[in-house]
């Protein structure tokens, strides 16, 4: 079954030169509770490319993104953001500490070509933290205060658009719009992973987010999207309690308590139906004397912690027979160096297994980075929350808002 992905504008589809353009983008980064420092700037650094093509085409850039929501420690200012943004930009960017107050609308209108200049954090609108429909927020105080500054708007937020929040949703509908560069790269890799030219497929889904990744395979089974779903991590033992299979008091008890045994119905249910998913057939366990050992999957006595040295043999051998391969989440609980192994690992495999990867969320990216080999991975997306529902074949809602836009802006949309 083909799977449709949808087909938004890009900014090769508007005429963005000498214009004033408002560019929503996800600097949202991991907070430092005590300096209020930056600890990671990868998602700033994602969206140079869009800004830096908009400045020196000649338009008056306006970046809008938030941090943190409000009532947390990562909930703060943007002005350390627009010094990194300055600093990878290798141009000077403004900031104000303002979003739709009248400093900041004179500040816009004051803008001229090839200037950047940086909002302060829009969710201090409290509007900005409400999700609706993209109609509801096109009539919002923040659409109707900016909108009538701009020629143009880009959405280069991929990470972020799984919300349907107005500064993601509301600007399409009432300006021309178009996916910036980092969000029209990730729709197009993201988008092989359901080419039905590119087989065979291989997912291979781990982590905690269980609920998520059930989904995706749910899904995947549903679109006969892939050929092989190996599965690690607490996935992996869902499907095992799916088989039947008893993983010891501890596990399973962990499992019950994580609300995770509820899921084993749909888990089996998955299974009849002939998905292709392939579980661990040894595990690396903690005993209760603090002892690492290597257990099989069907007489497991330690606590789970790692994928064990076969399963990373079989699961090397299936990903080497891929066109693509998709990697979601650590296979193991690899803050702790004893059971790092088993994510490093695939990552290697996938990277050397000659397939396009794409490799989704923060932990996985690290990796690749340590092993040195950024220039062999396909995509590295900034999606979460965005990716998760995008592999679940869900609609985005800032990509569905795109493609509103297109259908009453644009006579033809190219897509991405």
């Amino acid at each position: 079954m083909v799977v449709e992905v949808p087909r938004i504008p890009t900014m090769d589809d508007l005429p963005l030169d000498n214009s004033k353009v408002l560019v929503r983008i996800d600097i949202n980064s991991p907070i430092d509770p005590g300096s209020g420092r930056i600890l990671d700037d990868t998602r700033i650094k994602a969206h140079i490319p869009t800004i830096r093509e908009l400045a020196e085409r000649g338009n008056a850039v306006v970046l809008a993104s938030h941090q943190g929501r409000p009532g947390t420690p990562d909930f703060t200012s943007l002005e350390g953001h627009a010094r990194l943004l300055e600093k990878h930009l290798g141009m000077n960017v403004g900031f104000i500490d303002d979003v739709i107050g009248p400093a900041a609308r004179e500040a816009i209108r004051r803008l001229r070509g090839g200037e950047i200049l940086l909002l302060e954090n829009t969710r201090l609108i409290s509007e900005e933290t409400i999700e609706a429909i993209p109609e509801s927020q096109a009539n919002t105080f923040i659409v109707r205060k900016l909108a009538p500054l701009f020629n143009y708007y880009v959405n280069d937020a991929f990470a972020t658009a799984h919300r349907s929040q107005p500064t993601l949703v509301g600007f399409p509908l009432v300006l021309p719009s178009a996916a910036g560069r980092l969000m029209e790269k990730e729709v197009k890799a993201l988008s092989k992973a359901f080419d039905p030219g590119e087989t065979p497929k291989v997912f291979v889904l781990g982590g905690g987010k269980v609920h998520d990744s059930l989904r995706i395979i749910e899904h995947l089974a549903r679109r006969r999207v892939a050929e092989r779903i190996l599965t690690t991590g607490l996935v992996a033992e869902l499907f095992l309690a799916a088989k039947g299979i008893d993983l010891g008091v501890r596990n399973m008890s962990f499992l019950e308590e994580k609300g995770i045994l509820s899921l084993v119905p749909r888990a089996r249910r998955v299974l009849l139906q002939g998905a292709p998913i392939e579980t661990p057939v040894d595990f690396k366990v903690l005993l209760d004397d603090g002892r690492v050992e290597e257990q099989p999957a069907y007489r497991v006595t330690g606590l789970i912690r790692d994928v064990g040295e076969n399963t990373l043999k079989i699961y090397g051998e299936l990903m080497r027979e891929a066109r693509i391969v998709v990697v979601r989440g650590p296979a193991g609980v690899m803050e702790d160096p004893r059971f790092k192994r088993g994510t490093v690992e695939i990552v290697r495999l996938a990277l050397s297994s000659g397939a396009y990867t794409i490799f989704g969320g923060g932990h996985l990216t690290a990796v690749v980075s340590e092993l040195g080999m950024l220039n062999s991975a396909g995509h590295l997306s900034t999606g979460g929350g965005a990716l998760l529902l995008f592999l679940a074949g869900e609609p985005l809602p800032a990509l569905e808002a795109l493609k509103a836009s297109a259908e009453k802006f644009l006579e033809v949309s190219r897509g991405a």
